[in-house]
């Protein structure tokens, strides 16, 4: 059986000591009280209720699923998940980082991203459950009217209602443009709305006793593609005016995807019968609406595979210092034994470092992210919240696509490191591995993310953006560049803000004469971006520890931190140079292959 242990030390180490987010947060009228004991406070009992409540049913969930019954079209969660929501709910969990003007803790969004790190790494399946409300909060906040926020909001902010994203239609995923589903306006204001949606996360289930869909739909008079899509809330209940649950709507599960992972959650097949909705947002734009959910959910995609890389590596390391197998090349190690523990072995510890590097950089990076979405949304200072909102936009499609495809690399080597028993179910690491790849598919695949980071967040605007980021990296090496300890970090990431700067010119040159050359290039770009990113993260987190070593602190961590900047730094960082090699091979490799596809 696995286990599970927070990550408090380095949650506290990067939000205390690389980011010093208590001082960020006095720069903000409204976290100006969110303190170092506050927030070490939260974040220790989020990691009891993720590790003590969610992460028993983990197994089990996955192994029992989730069971439709088609006569009344309700869904049951598997065992023990009802309970654990209802604590959850008890506990004031799904209102920590939401307004206090609907009844939440009014928290920063970084402690909700600890949260559901933790949670993520006990559950993902369970997690996402809670998880897509706050997206759906976030998009009636941002796009709603007064009534559909006072309907709404209360029962979001508390958790007593979840919501979902009903995007997916069965002949289109990403493009959306081709999506079927009406909308019929009727005569008191709302709409009647009919279709079909598929892959819908936490679709129907019994842990809650309303369920608000956020549903894209076409109106009669609506333009083609995606200029022709507006978004309505729809309520498996219909809501009274005095706030109680009404009329059954007819919007239901016609049935469950089987999947490869994340059984626990009930991926719906949603019929829609002339369902009662009302508009979110502006007429045909609807997208824009939605998009406040689709970010929200792509940064918490990347926050999924992050606690999986987490809890994967966790097991791993545990195993790999107790089996024995063979002895070590360079002599016995463990003389007592029959064989020395696998850890010594030079490729076991690869697999190891490489999640572990994966894991932290994952840390930094979200930590970073959400700390940019809170002075995007509080800093006084406007030029602060531009530039924050920008940086967040920039960094988005890296936190999705990197750190998931990372998470899919690193609980695959997690799994390898248990030899056969890594197969068997039992130990639990083939879960890991199972659910962790959805995430690399659903919130829009990696290659969409790719393209969207490079075609729109970086070329889009001529890279303004990706100069902004790259100002912090020059800051950087600046402040270090004379400090010989700090060269082999400092060094790597200079050299490549320089090859970058001239990749993005030459496939941006190239794109305007073909676009094939930018989807050609984008997959690899993206992982030299966040390369890129997670250089620099992984060099303020080596700057830190070697100042606290200088300064006389014996704690082992700051060491252990710094030999896994310098793995990161020898064997995984250098992957930008075949990657910039690969996406210059163009597009003609892979366009002009007729033949080869026939």
């Amino acid at each position: 059986m696995p286990s599970y242990t927070p990550p408090l030390r380095d949650m506290q180490f990067v939000l205390h000591e690389v980011f010093h987010v208590a001082d960020e947060f006095k720069a903000m009228p409204t976290h100006a009280d969110t303190d170092v004991d506050t927030i070490n406070a939260v974040i220790e009992e989020a990691g009891k209720f993720a590790s003590e409540i969610t992460f028993p049913l983990n197994i089990s969930g996955d192994e029992e699923g989730c069971v439709l019954d088609k006569s009344t079209h309700e869904v049951k969660a598997p065992k023990g998940f009802k309970e654990a929501y209802a604590q959850f709910i008890e506990s004031g969990w799904p209102a920590l980082s939401c307004s206090p003007e609907f009844g939440g803790q009014g928290l920063p969004y970084v402690l909700n991203q600890c949260l559901y790190e933790m949670l993520n790494a006990a559950n993902q399946a369970w997690t996402m459950y809670p998880g897509l409300s706050h997206g759906a909060y976030e998009a009636l906040q941002a796009h709603g009217t007064d009534a559909q926020k006072k309907t709404y909001l209360p029962k979001l902010t508390t958790g007593e209602w979840t919501g979902t994203m009903c995007l997916t239609e069965a002949h289109c995923g990403t493009d959306l443009g081709m999506l079927r589903t009406k909308a019929e306006p009727q005569a008191d204001g709302t709409y009647k709305i009919t279709g079909n949606k598929i892959f819908i996360s936490a679709g129907e289930h019994d842990m809650v006793e309303n369920i608000i869909h956020l549903v894209l739909a076409r109106l009669p008079d609506a333009p083609k593609g995606s200029k022709g899509i507006s978004l309505f809330a729809v309520p498996k209940f219909n809501v009274n005016a005095d706030g109680s649950l009404g009329s059954r709507n007819p919007i239901y599960c016609g049935g469950l995807e089987h999947k490869m992972g994340i059984h626990g959650n009930a991926t719906a097949q949603i019929v829609i019968d002339g369902a009662i909705g009302t508009m979110v947002g502006e007429p045909n734009k609807g997208l824009a609406a939605m998009f406040v959910m689709m970010n929200a959910a792509r940064l918490g995609v990347g926050n999924q595979s992050l606690g999986l890389t987490e809890v994967a590596y966790q097991n791993a390391l545990a195993y790999a210092k107790d089996r024995v197998q063979m002895r070590s090349l360079t002599g016995v190690k463990a003389k007592e034994k029959e064989a020395d523990p696998i850890i010594v072995h030079p490729d076991v510890r690869k697999m190891l470092l490489t999640a572990k590097a994966y894991a932290e950089g994952g840390r930094a990076l979200q930590v970073f992210c959400t700390l940019l979405l809170d002075k995007e949304h509080h800093h006084p200072d406007e030029k602060v919240r531009k530039d924050s909102g920008e940086l967040v936009a920039l960094l988005t499609p890296i936190v999705k696509a990197f750190i998931t495809d990372n998470g899919y690399i690193a609980t695959n080597a997690c799994m390898q490191v248990f030899g056969g028993h890594g197969f068997i179910k039992e130990w639990g690491m083939e879960q890991f591995v199972r659910d962790n790849r959805i995430n690399m598919i659903y919130e829009g695949t990696n290659t969409i993310q790719s393209l969207d980071l490079l075609g729109r967040k970086v070329l889009g605007n001529n890279g303004a953006t990706l100069k902004k980021f790259g100002k912090l990296v020059g800051a950087l090496v600046a402040e270090e560049g004379v400090n010989e300890k700090m060269s082999e970090f400092i060094t790597p990431i200079a050299m490549l803000g320089d090859q970058l700067t001239k990749f993005t010119t030459e496939v941006g040159f190239k794109g305007f004469q073909n676009p094939d050359e930018v989807g050609a290039a984008a997959v690899d770009y993206l992982r030299v971006a966040g390369h890129f990113v997670f250089g620099y993260l992984f060099a303020r987190m080596a700057q830190v520890a070697l100042r606290e070593i200088a300064a006389g602190n014996a704690d082992p961590f700051y060491v252990g931190k710094l030999q896994t900047a310098r793995f990161y730094f020898a064997k995984l960082f250098p992957e930008t140079a075949t990657l910039m090699r690969t996406a210059r091979a163009g597009s003609k490799v892979l366009m002009d292959t007729d033949a080869a596809l026939a």
